[in-house]
């Protein structure tokens, strides 16, 4: 044998990577048909059937004024974006977030496949390696530390509104509040120490390396030197950010609540707060495309134990996914469109880039 042994296992692992990501995505879709199909009606307490009838009554306008409801939610978020990414424009910030959102849900795990359209579309316009991991690592802190603050909010609504607050709820508020408590010291340690940067950089590279096997350890070299960068982008930022993050969180929840209320839900707005709140921590499950499945099967059991008829909960909580989950597809096609006629940076500005400083 004239081959190392190093070269026999990297070919395995060539070879079974394909399989076992088709293998993955094919778990995940299944189990998000099997969630939709079985587990939502089940834990719900009702059927498709009822749940279609319902959907049928919803008029042409406010499916209109839905649609509305979530492109102002979007542009929302590019403040977030651009309060991370220096340069970027709110026009670009949009198309890039449906861009790597409408991949997201499209698979099981896509986080990683969004995450790589985001350097290619970004790149492309010229932004270096070091500003994409940088919006990237922001942004992914914020967007965690939104969804486990939901929890707590809802925790107060309820505690404001209700005598009935269940113990699960309390339970996950807490959860919520040591999970945000960990990923704000874990932050401050990779802006904080050489380590920690070397850390995180070398997980996003992982992530990307997923689906472009091409991809080398960038990522991890840029964020050493980037901590500075980092800190800088949190401290001028960090107002616009939060202010961006509320507008889209605040805006999902009123599209909730008319979702909610066409349907016929009649509830306390503490009780279809923690309803939400529980739905936007579920979307971070990564065993389905976007939480798919997962996500609108503990928002309807939620909804139905706090007293909602049956088929009005589920059939809310799918009108809600149809306009903040399956509606990201066709909007990022529209996105992905916009960026192909885009001007794009020249090979040389590319360079120039990620050129050292």
């Amino acid at each position: 044998m004239t081959a190392t042994p190093a070269e026999p296992a990297d070919q395995t692992s060539r070879r079974s990577s394909p399989f076992v990501r088709g293998l993955q995505i094919c778990l995940g879709l299944g189990l998000a048909i099997a969630m939709l199909g079985w587990g939502l009606p089940y834990f719900a307490k009702t059927s498709w059937a009822e749940v279609f009838d319902v959907l049928g009554t919803v008029p042409v306008w406010k499916a209109a004024l839905f649609l509305a409801l979530v492109v102002a939610g979007l542009y929302c978020y590019t403040f977030v974006m651009t309060g991370a990414m220096h340069g970027l424009t709110h026009t670009r910030a949009l198309i890039l977030n449906v861009c790597g959102s409408s991949v997201s849900n499209l698979l099981p795990g896509g986080g990683a496949v969004g995450l790589a359209a985001t350097y290619s579309v970004a790149k492309s316009w010229g932004f270096s390696v070091a500003s994409v991991t940088t919006m990237a690592v922001v942004t992914g802190v914020w967007n965690v530390l939104a969804r486990v603050a939901l929890p707590i909010i809802a925790v107060l609504g309820l505690t404001w509104g209700a005598t009935d607050l269940p113990t699960a709820m309390r339970e996950a508020a807490w959860a919520a509040v040591l999970s945000g408590a960990a990923i704000v010291a874990l932050f401050a340690v990779a802006i904080g120490t050489d380590g920690g940067a070397r850390m995180l950089g070398r997980g996003i590279d992982r992530i990307v390396r997923l689906v472009r096997r091409r991809h080398t350890d960038q990522v991890e070299r840029g964020l050493t030197g980037l901590r500075e960068r980092i800190a800088d982008t949190v401290r001028t930022g960090w107002l616009q950010m939060t202010l961006g993050m509320v507008g889209f969180f605040g805006l999902y929840y009123v599209l909730f609540l008319l979702c909610t209320a066409t349907t016929g839900i009649e509830l306390p707005f503490g009780q279809l707060f923690a309803a939400y709140a529980i739905g936007r921590l579920l979307t971070a499950v990564g065993v389905t495309p976007g939480g798919l499945g997962v996500t609108e099967t503990g928002t309807a059991a939620a909804l139905v134990a706090w007293g909602a008829d049956p088929a009005a909960a589920m059939a809310g909580v799918v009108l809600f996914s149809i306009f903040t989950h399956l509606m990201e597809i066709p909007l990022g096609a529209i996105g992905w469109l916009a960026w192909s006629i885009m001007p794009k940076a020249s090979a040389e500005e590319r360079a120039d880039a990620d050129a050292p400083a």
